[in-house]
């Protein structure tokens, strides 16, 4: 992997001057990726991966982080190559010149991230808050969303700030888990065996690769940075390193997660729970409480879910300023600069997603359709080869999106009917929001003509 040199004189794209504010440094960009990543899906999807793999729950983490650097490839150079936000459509549009795809690969990513958002809303609603108040769950979940968009339109920098208060945080709370059970096989507990015991019946091959399927969406938080991009400071260095340094972090910290869980308890009752890395804790009978780690586990969703709809409010603020969506989505706040509209529409849409699906439905969703933006960039790099730009950028070896493309096409084959149905219906909304937005923009065309007509007739009239 190297960096691309071209003729120095030239003003790189990287630093043209854009709406948004670059105030994300290299250590920010790192803790907004690693936040992104260590979210909600290793607090709350452990039992649901030792369904399909049993102990083995190092192994689909493993995989899964080879997968997702396959793919992180391909976002480094075409995001160092085209640094604006908008992420994936953008490089669907350059890549083939169609509107239609590029608001297919864009929509794709805004119904993912809501989705996403909608099913992190809930898992903050659900058993690791019942520690402390027993309250309906999708009332507190849209409470909970209102807020993620107050700090979101407050300004980056102050999310950013909070991003790193609560990423130390949540790693804090994986380290516990590493440590406490640690310490209880040390004093000759849990059981070592269990970590490579596969479920009967099924072959360890088969096991790994489906629970992959899982496991992969605790790795897709990194392609969030792509539509942060404009508001990096020297993206073209900053961002390959942060990206590749937080995912091999957060990949060394899933793997000791997942053998910690398998050794401290059975799969059968990590299946069980709801909260599995609280149950894992309380299975070692250290003197960890059970109030510290749940509130732990809580910033971790709230992070997760605010890192999440930044990413979102900034897809659409990009899609709008390449005219796939309304205009009135790049609204900006005038001294935050801030995408105000695209907040407050990004948080009313996942509020409406949180009265359908369950957490695990909603996560396979996500994985799904970021499977689709993620074959786009990993085509998109092959295909925009050709295409020389005027500023140095990250790019990778060619085999890496080849490899790619196969990863995607690999997990696909293991989704499931209903996830295949519930995504097929997301992005048939998209296509009709595409064909409305169609309509609206000719209409407002022919008006404009109309009125540059009668203008034209009326001075006539006066000569």
């Amino acid at each position: 992997m190297t960096t691309e040199s071209t003729t120095p004189e030239v003003r790189p794209e990287a630093d043209a001057p854009n709406k948004l504010k670059r105030a994300i440094t290299g250590p920010l960009l790192f803790a907004f990726i690693l936040g992104d990543v260590l979210g909600a899906g290793i607090y709350a999807l452990m039992g649901v991966l030792s369904e399909k793999v049993g102990g083995l729950l190092w192994a689909p983490m493993l995989l899964a982080l080879l997968l997702a650097l396959l793919t992180a490839g391909s976002y480094a150079e075409l995001v160092t190559k085209y640094p604006r936000a908008g992420g994936a459509s953008v490089f669907a549009e350059r890549a083939f010149r169609s509107p239609l795809v590029s608001f297919l690969v864009g929509f794709s990513m805004l119904a993912a991230g809501v989705t996403s958002a909608a099913g992190l809303a809930i898992a903050f609603s659900g058993d690791y808050l019942s520690t402390f108040f027993d309250l309906p769950t999708i009332p507190v979940a849209m409470v909970f969303l209102a807020v993620v968009g107050l700090l979101n339109a407050r300004g980056i920098r102050e999310s950013m700030g909070a991003n790193l208060v609560m990423t130390a945080i949540e790693l804090s709370g994986l380290v516990i888990v590493i440590a406490v059970v640690g310490i209880f096989v040390g004093g000759g507990g849990g059981d070592m065996s269990r970590a490579v015991q596969a479920p009967e019946g099924t072959s360890v091959a088969m096991a790994v690769l489906a629970g992959a399927v899982i496991a992969y969406y605790s790795f897709v938080g990194f392609e969030t940075s792509a539509n942060m991009i404009e508001e990096v400071k020297d993206p073209r260095r900053t961002y390959p390193r942060a990206l590749f340094a937080a995912l091999f972090t957060a990949g060394a910290v899933y793997v000791l997660v997942g053998l910690a869980s398998s050794v401290a308890l059975p799969a059968a009752e990590l299946q069980e729970s709801t909260g599995p890395l609280l149950a894992v804790v309380e299975a070692t009978g250290l003197n960890v409480p059970s109030w510290l780690f749940s509130l732990i586990a809580l910033i971790a969703v709230a992070n997760g879910a605010l890192l999440t709809m930044i990413m979102v409010s900034r897809l659409t603020y990009g899609m709008a300023e390449q005219n796939l969506l309304p205009g009135a989505l790049s609204r900006v706040l005038p001294k935050r600069r801030t995408p105000w509209v695209a907040i407050l529409t990004t948080t009313l849409v996942a509020m409406g997603l949180t009265l359908v699906g369950d957490l695990g439905t909603l996560a396979e969703t996500v994985v799904l359709l970021l499977l689709f933006v993620f074959l786009s960039a990993n085509v998109s790099v092959l295909v925009l080869r050709r295409d020389r730009v005027e500023h140095d950028h990250f790019r990778v070896w060619t085999f890496v999106p080849v490899l790619g493309i196969a990863s995607c096409i690999l997990l696909l084959t293991q989704q499931r009917p209903i996830v295949w149905l519930f995504g097929a219906c997301l992005l048939a909304v998209g296509g009709v929001l595409y064909l409305l937005a169609r309509w609206g923009r000719r209409r407002s065309d022919a008006t404009a003509a109309r009125v540059t007509d009668e203008k034209e007739s009326s001075h006539d009239d006066a000569r």
